[in-house]
């Protein structure tokens, strides 16, 4: 969890994430980046349904914006990619103790779904990605990614995470000259993390469609 800071967006208005896609639609949008995020955090109150810090209300808000940039920036290219990898974050697995029946292979290193729960969201997401052709990865950390990147040559990657580190890895992307398409948590930790499951089968159907 790199963020120095708990968040849950699950209660902010969902029209906060469409107003947030819009800004990020906006032209040299990075150059006003600072008074976007304060006026999407004062207008959806993130701070007060949150009970975050004004500061961290607006770091959060911020790193948003700047994963809706970049994915509009590399969608085009992203299209023309042909072999996918999905990276889920284990965290957001229904049960963290031996309830969850996903299986670890330090060789790969990723945890393989074994569907034990069928409301679990790394089941539902797990089966999108492979219904939608993406190997699948269910990941313990950021640390796996350069080591599955290493021994698997994909082009086109879609990332769930917290934003810090969806900006971190897409960097990494950018240095190894491949794309990714990122789908940030709403609700940040160490378990029990949460993320649209609804955004992320938008993304995938959507480039299943146009590639």
């Amino acid at each position: 969890m790199p963020y120095g800071f708990s968040f849950d967006l699950s209660r902010v208005s969902k029209s906060f994430f469409r107003e947030l896609a819009k800004v990020a639609h906006e032209k040299d949008v990075h150059r006003r980046i600072g008074r976007k995020a304060r006026n999407l955090a004062e207008k959806f109150r993130v701070r007060e349904i949150t009970g975050l810090e004004v500061s961290d209300a607006l770091t959060l808000v911020e790193d948003l914006v700047d994963i809706y940039v970049r994915n509009i920036s590399g969608k085009e290219k992203f299209l023309k990619t042909r072999k996918r990898a999905l990276l889920l974050p284990h965290c957001s697995r229904k049960y963290m103790d031996n309830r969850c029946k996903a299986i670890f292979d330090p060789e790969v290193p990723s945890y393989s779904c074994a569907y034990c729960s069928p409301d679990c969201l790394i089941n539902c997401a797990t089966v999108l990605g492979k219904k939608k052709g993406y190997d699948v990865y269910v990941l313990p950390g950021g640390s796996c990614v350069p080591k599955i990147l290493k021994n698997n040559f994909y082009d086109g990657i879609v990332g769930v995470a917290c934003s810090q580190e969806l900006t971190l890895g897409g960097d990494y992307l950018a240095a190894l000259g491949r794309v990714g398409q990122a789908v940030p948590l709403v609700k940040n930790g160490c378990a029990n993390t949460r993320f649209s499951i609804e955004t992320l089968e938008r993304m995938l159907y959507s480039f299943a469609t146009l590639s």
